[in-house]
């Protein structure tokens, strides 16, 4: 049977595009088509792996911006993922294809589009068929329902996806529905929003997968099992740190692509405090946060206004940072390398974390046992004053930084970059910060340290943090109720609370650069920007 259901896959013919004939042959794994001129002489070919065909509809069918379709008898169109260059991070962009051919009869054209489409089902295994779909209507320039009927339900309906859509009408909507809800039958989640309503989705996904298996997710010590569900990203918010590509990005989702992804847990006092993908940091990094909450209605523009801010403000914090080092061996944040589709350092890294599992596309946590044996190696401790300091497990390049904070962190290998900048003069610490927006090293300075580890300990000065918890109301001294309280504060994103923390709080000595309205005492420590979210503690444990 599976003999003959290959031979039936196989299909060559003369198929014509525009006013060019060309020679097409689908082998069941892939889709060609060649030029051929008045000579009968190859010119160009196009090879379409049949995975990545998204679909095939009879007649000329276009589907963006807006869906129209000619019902010619002996013409069809194919829809697939087309491969273009252009990232910002120096990869390929996945965008749909489209092109219309043309049979010399209509039983030819049916041939076509019948064998396309019983190779579909053969060789994409992967392909979602239904989708929980997430819509924050509120993110951004609150467009999340346009982006989604417009751009993407086309797509879904074109490659035979079924959806149930929810508008979300409060925080944590998501996160609350993936944790209690019955997922069965669901394939997927898309999230159609912000940095917020993917962070949503995946502590909802994280959190039931934990609980499922009966793990306790406060205890680092505990290997997180990995998320059987995958999460799809379409942005439509201010803050485009996890994904800032169009929406028109989605097709290698539709074709069942997927790609694994570290997660860092944050704890507090043996407790779980967040989840982390992009960027947990400290300093300059909190304060430019903490900052553009008093400024909200300013829209994105608080971004560049309170990073303008707060650089003019000059401030550093005292810390002691712990980190455990990784293997050098396997890589390093100074390797020049570009984490991308196939990336080998994840392959080898994924198959070493989870050697049983079948699944390579699911989205990982952090596999935390390997932190719980002396043989990993040991802690290296360093204290001093720090302008910022940042973990990220990914490159987080964007528009505006096109190599990112680290350029050669990798999406998948069970390891984070951590970036310290030490307390320098101020104008070393913008050229630190220009060096983002253009192609050179920002590690190559002299205050600037670069490490790839598996887990890091920040803590204050004795008293310090004490001091300023009594200053907001004794925090240092919580009962466990209190501290079970405050935890569910920072998982529900209640910023006013803590950017009120970061203002109210004063240093006793002022750093001696004047700043216009700007001088001004700073507080004593910073606070935490977990991937666009203020953490209210100080002293963390990231793994």
């Amino acid at each position: 049977n599976e003999t003959d259901l290959l031979e039936f896959e196989c299909l060559e013919s003369s198929l014509w595009v525009g006013n060019k004939r060309y020679r097409a042959v689908l082998t069941g794994w892939h889709l060609k088509w060649t030029e051929v001129d008045k000579k009968n002489r190859d010119k160009k070919t196009v090879s379409v792996p049949v995975a990545e065909v998204v679909g095939v509809e009879e007649g000329r069918v276009e589907i963006l911006p807006q869906k129209s379709v000619e019902d010619t008898d002996k013409d069809f169109t194919v829809f697939y993922v087309k491969r273009s260059s252009g990232g910002g991070s120096g990869g390929l962009l996945w965008r749909l294809g489209r092109t219309q051919f043309s049979c010399p009869s209509r039983v030819l054209r049916d041939q076509w589009t019948k064998h396309l489409r019983a190779a579909l089902k053969t060789h994409s295994p992967l392909r979602p068929h239904r989708l929980l779909v997430f819509i924050n209507p509120f993110g951004g320039k609150k467009k999340g329902r346009q982006i989604y009927h417009s751009l993407v339900a086309p797509l879904f309906e074109l490659a035979g996806i079924s959806s149930h859509v929810i508008v979300t009408e409060r925080a944590n909507q998501a996160r609350d529905h993936l944790l209690k809800k019955d997922l069965t039958g669901f394939d997927g989640v898309v999230c159609v929003g912000g940095d917020g309503m993917f962070s949503e989705l995946l502590h909802g996904l994280v959190g039931r997968t934990q609980q499922e298996a009966g793990l306790c997710e406060n205890d680092p010590a505990v290997a997180l099992q990995p998320c059987p569900l995958h999460i799809g990203i379409i942005p439509a918010g201010c803050r485009a740190f996890i994904n800032q590509q169009c929406p028109l990005d989605f097709p290698q989702y539709l074709a069942g692509d997927s790609q694994p992804l570290d997660v860092c847990s944050v704890h507090h006092s043996s407790a779980l405090v967040r989840y982390s993908v992009s960027l947990l940091g400290y300093g300059f990094y909190g304060d430019v946060l903490a900052e553009s909450e008093k400024h909200r209605w300013m829209g994105p523009l608080r971004y560049d206004y309170s990073g303008t801010m707060v650089y003019l403000s000059n401030r550093s914090y005292s810390g002691t940072v712990k980190y455990l080092p990784a293997d050098p061996l396997l890589s390093s944040p100074r390797d020049k390398t570009r984490c991308l589709a196939g990336c080998g350092v994840c392959s080898r890294s994924t198959e070493r974390l989870f050697p049983h599992s079948s699944d390579s596309g699911s989205l990982y946590s952090s596999h935390f046992s390997q932190f719980s044996t002396d043989s990993e190696g040991e802690w290296v401790s360093v204290e001093g004053r720090f302008r910022c300091l940042s973990l990220t497990c990914m490159s987080s390049s964007c528009a505006r930084s096109p190599q990112g904070l680290s350029p050669s962190a990798h999406l998948a290998d069970g390891t984070g970059d951590l970036i310290l900048v030490w307390d320098t003069h101020p104008l070393s610490f913008l050229k630190f910060l220009y060096r983002h927006t253009s192609t050179q090293d920002q590690f190559d300075l002299p205050f600037v340290e670069v490490h790839r580890v598996k887990a890091v300990r920040f803590s204050v000065p004795s008293g310090r943090e004490e001091q300023e918890y009594e200053e907001i109301g004794g925090l240092s001294s919580e009962t466990d109720g209190e501290r079970e309280h405050v935890d569910t504060v920072s998982r529900n994103g209640s910023q006013q609370h803590l950017a009120e923390r970061a203002t109210t709080n004063e240093q006793k000595t002022a750093t001696p650069f004047l700043c216009g309205l700007c001088c001004k005492k700073s507080p004593a420590v910073s606070v935490w920007n977990c991937d666009g979210e203020i953490l209210p503690f100080t002293e963390i444990l990231c793994k």
